[in-house]
């Protein structure tokens, strides 16, 4: 029968003891972790690094969330327009509903095309769009607001 014992330090070294229980013969040995680890040097040269480059991660990081942004506006709004059980997509006049799915499609054609959009290309292409839909949009809600008033109460 053998005993084997593994001890790991806080500074990664890894010492195994065995010992032979029949003749009590025993044996150590110590594995460091020098191999793969990174040096002091190398460890200062990757933050200077990251700080170097802190500048272009924010403007990305803008880039990246403003385009977010626009895609989600505009997948809600085309399922809004296109739910069949939305009361949106009924409230909605015909034309205007077809200029809306048109302007959708341009926009998510204009997505596609221009992957690398800056922040103020995302933005202006997002207020583009919300000019054209939030007047239809809002003109649906007081349309609809004032009928489903009306059909949803009984008279007393």
């Amino acid at each position: 029968q053998i005993e084997v014992t593994f001890e790991v330090d806080a500074n990664g070294i890894l010492q195994v003891a065995a010992e032979d229980k029949g003749t009590g013969k025993a044996e150590k040995i110590t594995i460091t972790a020098e191999k793969g680890r990174l040096s002091q040097d190398e460890i200062d040269r990757m933050v200077a690094d990251a700080e170097e480059h802190a500048e272009e991660d924010k403007r990305i990081r803008a880039r990246v969330d403003g385009r977010h942004a626009y895609e989600g506006y505009v997948y809600q709004l085309k399922h809004s327009i296109e739910d069949d059980d939305s009361k949106l997509t009924e409230a909605i006049e015909a034309e205007a509903k077809e200029s809306l799915l048109e302007a959708i499609q341009e926009a998510m054609d204009w997505l596609d095309e221009h992957p690398e959009a800056d922040v103020d290309e995302l933005a202006t292409a997002k207020a583009g769009l919300q000019k054209l839909a939030d007047p239809i949009i809002a003109k649906a809600y007081q349309g609809s607001a004032g009928s489903s008033y009306d059909d949803d109460h009984d008279e007393l």
